[in-house]
């Protein structure tokens, strides 16, 4: 199966009703057949009076799996065609797409970590894509930065929170780790003996289930509740809203 990151930033105002998330999530009807949503993946970047961002300076990497590389470019122009069409006037919005066989994605993890750490450019986000596809669409085109760092920082695999992955927002809470597990989301216990949650386990998430990227891997994190029972850490904060619906 054929990797590529579709990477999405700047789409929304500071009023809109959506957000670059939910833009990201929406991709999936646009793709072409034979594609796959394997899932969408927040990133936060550096937040500083420095850089101009609507809310939370996060961007957001949509991961999708293909037959094959011919898929690149049709994946490139849908891409292309839904962020024209959903980002929002006033907004900067910024697109990068990177198959999981370009040689260059070492350097954009690189690139995504330093996006965590410090004010970077758009020089700098055209210069490390090396030749993959990065565009602005609107504005002043700064959204090509956290593109590439939502990019970056999903093939490095130990940064963000999945915003979508096998239908996570449909799952009744509490939830069974063995349909948690069929979803492909690992559930992993931060408790001090490391206990195993067995599958017939129910796990409380308060409504809200966002697995952590570990590892490359979708990890819901869970602390014990009662015997058979465990519950997610993290809960929705009210200004989450806009930004992940």
């Amino acid at each position: 199966m054929y990797i590529i990151y579709v990477g999405f930033d700047d789409t929304d105002t500071i009023d809109a009703d959506r957000g670059t998330g939910k833009l990201a999530r929406w991709f999936e009807k646009a793709l072409p057949d034979g594609c796959r949503l394997r899932g969408v993946v927040r990133q936060q970047l550096l937040v500083d009076p420095a850089i101009p961002y609507t809310s939370h300076n996060s961007s957001a990497c949509a991961v999708l799996e293909c037959p094959d590389p011919s898929f690149l470019k049709p994946v490139i122009a849908s891409a292309v065609r839904h962020i024209e069409w959903y980002s929002l006037p006033g907004s900067d919005p910024g697109l990068c797409v990177v198959s999981s066989q370009d040689p260059n994605l070492g350097n954009l993890a690189d690139f995504g970590l330093t996006c965590t750490r410090k004010v970077v450019g758009q020089a700098d986000a055209m210069k490390v894509v090396n030749g993959a596809h990065l565009s602005g669409h609107g504005g002043t085109h700064d959204g090509i930065i956290g593109a590439a760092a939502a990019v970056g920082l999903t093939f490095h695999g130990w940064s963000g929170r999945f915003v979508e992955c096998g239908g996570l927002r449909d799952f009744p809470s509490p939830v069974s780790v063995e349909t948690l597990r069929a979803a492909g989301i690992t559930v992993v216990s931060i408790d001090r003996d490391a206990q195993i949650p067995a599958g017939s386990d129910m796990v409380e998430t308060f409504g809200w289930l966002r697995p952590r990227l570990l590892s490359g891997k979708a990890v819901l994190i869970v602390k014990p509740k009662d015997r058979g029972s465990w519950e997610s850490i993290g809960k929705k904060h009210r200004k989450d809203k806009r930004e992940e619906t």
